[in-house]
């Protein structure tokens, strides 16, 4: 089902799979290059506790590390740990840098990620050598991290934290995610979405800084995602 929407003021972007192209799979590839083929633990519970602590910086860098180590059974050293880490963080392309400088000319533009400690390094690192930027609020308007603020996606209250710390009303808010789970999170709380099935495909949104007026935006239902 699709709706068009033509009110919009701010714009909240992801950024992983929307912003930053990234494969997950090559998290995947570079551990059994060190010996690991016990797909199965990846996804134990054990280890998606440990994920999901880290992204909410409940877990420090260091004690991510020491624990995923012994939950995988690796033997590697931190520089290599962080390089499997990071495997799956592939570009930042400089056209969907260009959108977003061209965007805050026209809306309030905010990004808001499920990230962690060892991956923001990475990408601030990126984003100073490449573009000049040396933090992410210097592109956006407010960026806003998982581990900074103790709240991920898909859970409301992170959505309610930036609409009210700026006073956004949900109709006027435009959510770009590519997770099905996140988009309906937004859905339910009124704000209008859309799902992006590749990050390259953002650009083709907007024409000359502003949303298309034709622009036709998803909607995703429980019954129908992915």
């Amino acid at each position: 089902m699709k709706k068009k929407f033509t009110d919009i003021k701010n714009i909240i972007f992801d950024l992983g799979g929307v912003i930053i192209d990234i494969d997950q799979n090559q998290i995947i590839n570079h551990l059994r290059d060190n010996g690991f083929n016990n797909l199965e633990l990846l996804n134990s519970d054990e280890v998606k506790h440990t994920l999901k602590q880290f992204e909410c910086g409940i877990l420090s860098a260091e004690t991510f590390r020491k624990r995923l180590c012994s939950q995988l059974n690796l033997n590697v050293p931190t520089e290599e740990f962080d390089e499997i880490w990071n495997s799956m963080i592939l570009d930042i392309p400089q056209r969907r840098i260009d959108l977003v400088k061209k965007l805050r000319g026209n809306y309030h533009v905010f990004l808001m990620s499920n990230s962690n400690e060892i991956h923001y390094d990475l990408f601030i690192r990126d984003l100073q050598l490449r573009f000049g930027y040396r933090e992410f609020d210097s592109l956006f308007d407010k960026s806003f991290f998982s581990f900074d603020l103790h709240l991920s996606k898909p859970d409301p209250d992170f959505f309610i934290y930036i609409l009210d710390r700026y006073n956004m009303k949900p109709e006027e808010t435009l959510f770009i995610d590519d997770t099905p789970e996140n988009i309906l999170a937004a859905q339910k709380l009124g704000i209008v979405t859309y799902h992006s099935l590749t990050g390259a495909r953002i650009v083709d949104l907007f024409e000359n800084g502003l949303l298309k007026e034709d622009l036709e935006f998803n909607v995703i239902h429980e019954s129908t995602k992915e």
